[in-house]
C-alpha cells in the first residue's frame, strides 16, 4: 500500500514536471532549427540564431544595462537593509512584526499604478530622473527589499544574535566590530541566497522598465519586447539564453539556501 502511494505521488510529480518541460524543450528546439513549418520535426539544426544574438551589440548593451541596474540596486539594498535589520533584531526586536508588514507594501500597489505615480512625481523635477537608470535603481531597491529582509531576518534568528554580540562585548569588542567580524560572516550564505533570488526576479522585471525608461535606456526585457516582431527562431534563442541565465541564478540561490539550512 505504501509503495503504491509513493508510485502515485512520483507519477504526479513526473507528469507535472514533464508538462512544464515540454514548452521549454519545444522553444529550445525551435531556437536551434533552421526552419520549422508544417513538419513534425525541424528541417535542420543550426546555431546561427545564437551566434546572431550573442554578437548583436544591441543585445550586449541591453544585457549590460540590466546587469548594472540589478547589481546597483542590490548593492544599495545590502548597504541599507543589512544594518537596518541588525538594529531591529538587536535593539528593537518587537519591531520585526511591523517590518514584516511594511516590506509587503511594494507588492500591495500594482506596478502600473506605482509607475504612473512616479512619473507624476518626477516628471517636472529639476533633477532629471525619468528615462534614466537612477529611477529604476531606486524602484528596484524597493522590490528587492521584501526578498532580502525575509531571508536575512531568518539568518539573524538562526544565529542567536544577542548571545553572539554579548559574548563579543565580554571579550572587549565593540558592537560595530562584532557585527563586521562575527555576525556578517555568519550571514554570508543567507545574504548571498537573498541576493541571487532578488537578482533573478529583478532581471525579469518589465513594467517599471517599460514605463519609466522605455527605449531611452533599453534593458534586457525591453530589448526582448522590441524584438518580438523579428524571426521567431531569434526570439526563441533570446528567451532560452535569458532562461538559462535565470536558471543558473536560481540554482545558485537554492544551493546556498540549502547549505545555510544544514
Amino acid at each position: 500500500m505504501e509503495n503504491s502511494k509513493q508510485f502515485v505521488h512520483k507519477g504526479v510529480v513526473y507528469s507535472i514536471t514533464t508538462l512544464l518541460l515540454i514548452p521549454i524543450l519545444a522553444t529550445f528546439i525551435y531556437s536551434l532549427s533552421s526552419s520549422w513549418g508544417a513538419t513534425i520535426l525541424p528541417d535542420g539544426f543550426t546555431f546561427k540564431w545564437y551566434s546572431s544574438l550573442l554578437t548583436d551589440p544591441r543585445f550586449l548593451d541591453a544585457f549590460g544595462r540590466s546587469l548594472f541596474i540589478c547589481i546597483a540596486s542590490l548593492l544599495l539594498a545590502t548597504l541599507l537593509v543589512l544594518p537596518m535589520i541588525f538594529v531591529v533584531f538587536y535593539y528593537y526586536p518587537k519591531l520585526d512584526k511591523v517590518m514584516n508588514l511594511l516590506i509587503l507594501l511594494p507588492f500591495a500597489v500594482p506596478p502600473v499604478v506605482s509607475s504612473v505615480g512616479l512619473l507624476q512625481l518626477y516628471a517636472n523635477s529639476s533633477f532629471q530622473l525619468v528615462g534614466t537608470p537612477w529611477i529604476l535603481i531606486g524602484t528596484y531597491f524597493t522590490i528587492a527589499l521584501p526578498f532580502m529582509y525575509r531571508a536575512i531576518a531568518n539568518s539573524f534568528t538562526a544565529i542567536n544574535l544577542k548571545d553572539l554580540i554579548d559574548a563579543a562585548h565580554l571579550l572587549g569588542a565593540t558592537t560595530t566590530k562584532a557585527f563586521l567580524l562575527i555576525i556578517l560572516p555568519n550571514l554570508k550564505k543567507g545574504l548571498l541566497a537573498s541576493l541571487f533570488l532578488s537578482f533573478s526576479f529583478l532581471l525579469g522585471e518589465f513594467v517599471f522598465a517599460n514605463i519609466l525608461v522605455g527605449t531611452r535606456y533599453e534593458t534586457l526585457q525591453i530589448y526582448l519586447y522590441n524584438m518580438r516582431q523579428t524571426s521567431g527562431h531569434f526570439t526563441s534563442a533570446l528567451v532560452m539564453t535569458y532562461f538559462a541565465f535565470i536558471f543558473l541564478s536560481t540554482w545558485l540561490a537554492s544551493r546556498l539556501t540549502r547549505g545555510n539550512n544544514q
